[in-house]
C-alpha cells in the first residue's frame, strides 16, 4: 500500500500531465494554482517529471518573453499519464464509496434521509 505522501505526489503528476496535456503552454504558476500546491513544489514537480522523462520543454515561440517554456507531454509522458489516471480514477471510487457508507451510517444514525439539492 502506497503512503499519503506517495499518493498526493501521484495525484499532482497526474495533475499537472493531464493540465500540460490539454495546455502545455501554462506557466509554472498557472499550474501550481490549478493544481493547489506552492509555486516552489510545482517546479520540483516539473523538473521530475523533466528527469523521469515524461515531460520535454520547448520553447513558447509566441510569447515576448523568449524564457518561457511549453511542457510538451513525451510518449511516455502520455503513457504514464494514462496509467496514473486509472489508478486516480480507482482511488477515486473507493472514496466514494466510502463517503457514500458513511453518509448512510450517519443518515441512519439521525433516523432521516438527506437529499441533495440540485
Amino acid at each position: 500500500m502506497t503512503g499519503r505522501r506517495d499518493r498526493l505526489r501521484e495525484d499532482a503528476q497526474f495533475r499537472v500531465l493531464r493540465l500540460l496535456h490539454e495546455n502545455p503552454e501554462m506557466s509554472q504558476r498557472e499550474l501550481a494554482k490549478a493544481v493547489g500546491i506552492s509555486a516552489g513544489g510545482m517546479h520540483y514537480v516539473l523538473n521530475a517529471l523533466v528527469e523521469k522523462g515524461l515531460l520535454k520543454l520547448g520553447n513558447f515561440t509566441a510569447a515576448k518573453d523568449k524564457r518561457r517554456y511549453a511542457y510538451i507531454l513525451t510518449p511516455s509522458g502520455l503513457a504514464a499519464k494514462a496509467e496514473l489516471a486509472q489508478t486516480f480514477l480507482s482511488r477515486k471510487l473507493e472514496e466514494y464509496e466510502a463517503l457514500k457508507t458513511e453518509i448512510q451510517a450517519l443518515q441512519s444514525d439521525m433516523g432521516h434521509t438527506i437529499t441533495q439539492e440540485s
